[in-house]
């Protein structure tokens, strides 16, 4: 295996820059010239997003800038022994040893079991030290192959060749009266933060006669604690920044809860606070089984309100991502093979069923008879196609809602939450609340699910808790709230906008354009995004007139945001994480095909910048259409249906002009005004693109 580290990744004494960011590119210049990056300004940007999401900065002048990305070609440390000394973010000062860890984006077990054991002998001082004396690049790069890579062990002077080494004598046995506690440490990346803060608190336990138990969930694995060590521990200490998988093993022990910098920085506090919990009785514990249940959030050192609130929803959010992408793009095929006409009611079917699904149920791919003559239907093998691809994603879009509600109360309450999750979303579609509905039913449904959790039942019942009285009641009381108390008084608020709506007509064109436009981009999909849909559509009948100029305005509107938000992580790649990049990728296409759903990753992230940045871009663009007198005959499809719309040209131009506002506005508002670095739960969204290190409870973010 090629060595992580060689001289030309190593600068002794050198002043890189006065900030983190400088040192940063500095290295990651190091790493390109050596050959092992694509390109340095790539690397870079990685471990910046990665550093806004937790400073890398530890106690005793050390700094760990770590990433992994695209950019990168070969595992590689590059190495910095600095002066003068830069900040990065430690509690006790700046850092003078910055070693820059770059993984690939899919870097393999062993070069992420390396890269882990460097981390972890950065906790030790006399390496630490050591560093500090090196005379030359060369030595500093055999002070880390020792640690990464170091020598097998050789057999005594006189033992037979090939003779093991000797086995050290066994340690002795813990007095009976030592306590136990058992870790879970895990970071976004799952490379340096999560097996440092594992072996500081060893280090500390050890130190105060406890025994410590680690399970590491990182990026090279994880082999799960026994359960008979977790039965006996006295208490758990959850050190992590992501989710914690399979939680319920440890139900009913005490927890402390805190990030892995916390961990690093004070493991003897972390410890010490882990056997008071262990001697209260009323101290929090790990909700889930039959234990009871204190909520998590009252852990010791656990994240704020609003960064739990933020991770609930991003949770639910990054579980939505896929069925938004396959749904969204099955869809845009089936208007393309099938045409505009393919997700209309098909007037000759007595269930009332679209063309798509009558082709489905009454055709084969061996029996294709040709289609009704219908203007914008294409028949044969291409239209039967385009209608296979329109009910499999018409069934994937069907799980929109209910995914992202049910996933927001897993995240709040773990695997009770799902079945209350998943049927309070299907409930707000069938109401009308949409993808808002969804957002608040998950966490109604969340909370039911985790304060019944907590309910002290008699033995003979406790086992019925999970299966079956958790899902009934939270169910009953979730979906009970949305059916009977938030249904009705959305329903009467549409129906309010519909008819607002309509007066709205004739000389008011630019207004309407104006106002629908700011409807299609408030929320995404939500209810009111398809009352201004509803209310477009119902006039398609027509042949011609405002109502084909207003379907137009909505749908040049609604294919605003995820266009522009895919323009301004092109523009500007720094404001966004990896995992953001990636979903700005995918929302070119979902834009060109009018799923405004493109966008919700970005706007469940950060509402308050990138809403009303979409906003303005659709009201541009609203405007545009409703002026210019573009007319549109079918219900959906994007840049697929250009047949049927009137000028595709200046509706093509109209899109722009508002992608092009969006992306300005949004990408200035982030530039202004970021959110606090550690305000920013990286794990989320990760989680649908495989970039967490561990299945969590919330999701992924590296």
């Amino acid at each position: 295996m090629p060595d992580l580290i060689t001289p030309d990744l190593v600068a002794l004494d050198a002043d890189l820059g006065s900030d983190k960011a400088t040192v940063v590119r500095r290295l990651a210049a190091l790493v390109a010239g050596a050959g092992r990056a694509t390109a340095a300004d790539g690397l870079a940007d990685d471990a910046l997003a990665r550093e806004a999401q937790a400073a890398t900065g530890l106690p005793g002048g050390i700094a760990i800038p770590h990433c992994r990305s695209a950019a990168v070609t070969e595992a590689s440390l590059a190495f910095a022994r600095l002066s003068p000394k830069v900040d990065f973010g430690a509690p006790d000062g700046p850092a003078d040893l910055v070693f820059l860890i770059a993984a690939p984006a899919h870097g393999d077990a062993d070069h992420l079991t390396l890269l882990t054991a460097l981390a972890r002998a950065l906790v030790r001082p006399e390496f630490v030290s050591s560093l500090r004396a090196a005379g030359s690049p060369a030595e500093v790069v055999r002070l880390v192959q020792e640690v990464v890579a170091p020598e097998p062990a050789t057999a005594p002077v006189g033992s037979p060749a090939g003779a093991p080494a000797p086995t050290p004598a066994p340690a002795a046995a813990p007095a009976a009266a030592r306590r136990s506690v058992v870790v879970v440490s895990a970071c976004p990346t799952g490379i340096a933060h999560t097996y440092m803060a594992a072996d500081k608190l060893t280090a500390a336990g050890q130190a105060a006669g406890v025994d410590v138990h680690v399970e590491t969930q990182g990026s090279s694995g994880a082999t799960p604690l026994d359960p008979a060590v977790i039965r006996a521990a006295d208490a758990v200490v959850f050190a992590v920044d992501v989710g914690v998988r399979d939680r319920d093993r440890f139900a009913g022990k005490p927890l402390v809860q805190s990030g892995t910098k916390r961990a690093i920085n004070e493991p003897d506090v972390m410890i010490r606070e882990a056997l008071a919990a262990a001697d209260d009785p009323n101290a929090p514990r790990v909700p889930g089984g039959a234990g009871g249940a204190a909520e998590p959030a009252a852990a010791a050192g656990s994240a704020g309100t609003a960064t739990e609130i933020r991770r609930w929803l991003l949770t639910g959010v990054s579980y939505m991502i896929p069925f938004v992408a396959a749904g969204g793009l099955l869809i845009a095929l089936g208007f393309l093979f099938g045409g505009y006409q393919i997700v209309n009611p098909n007037p000759a079917s007595e269930a009332g069923d679209s063309y798509a699904l009558t082709w489905v149920l009454n055709n084969s791919l061996l029996d294709l008879p040709t289609a009704p003559p219908t203007e914008g239907l294409n028949d044969g093998l291409l239209g039967y196609l385009g209608a296979v691809c329109t009910v499999l994603g018409q069934a994937a879009f069907g799980f929109l809602v209910p995914a992202l509600a049910g996933y927001i109360a897993y995240a709040i309450a773990d695997r009770p939450g799902i079945v209350p999750g998943f049927v309070v979303g299907a409930v707000s579609v069938s109401v009308g609340a949409g993808f808002i509905g969804g957002l608040v039913g998950g966490i109604i449904a969340g909370f039911a699910a985790r304060w019944i959790s907590g309910w002290k039942l008699p033995v003979g019942v406790r086992g019925l808790q999970p299966v079956v009285i958790i899902p009934l009641l939270a169910t009953l009381i979730a979906s009970g709230l949305m059916a009977v108390v938030l249904g009705r008084p959305l329903a009467a608020a549409l129906t309010g906008l519909g008819n607002w709506l309509n007066g709205l007509t004739g000389t008011s064109a630019v207004l309407l354009g104006i106002i629908l436009g700011l409807m299609m981009c408030f929320d995404l999909g939500g209810p009111v995004n398809k009352a201004a849909y509803v209310f477009a559509t119902t006039g398609l009948a027509a042949g011609s007139g405002a109502p084909l100029v207003i379907m137009a305005t909505v749908m040049a509107a609604g294919m605003v945001p995820p266009l522009a938000m895919a323009l301004s992580t092109a523009i500007r790649p720094k404001l966004y994480t990896p995992a953001e990049r990636d979903n700005g990728k995918a929302a070119w296409l979902l834009g060109l095909s009018f799923i405004s759903e493109g966008a919700i990753p970005f706007a469940a992230a950060d509402p308050l910048r990138v809403i009303p940045s979409m906003m303005l871009g659709g009201a541009t663009t609203g405007a545009i259409v409703a002026a210019s007198g573009i007319e549109l005959r079918a219900p959906h499809g994007g840049v697929f249906v250009f047949f049927a719309i009137s000028n595709f040209l200046l509706f093509l131009l109209a899109i722009a002009i508002g992608m092009v506002v969006g992306a300005l506005a949004v990408t200035i508002a982030k530039s202004i005004g970021r959110p606090r670095a550690d305000a920013v739960p990286g794990d989320a969204v990760d989680m649908a693109h495989g970039h967490s290190a561990a299945p969590v409870t919330q999701p992924a973010r590296a």
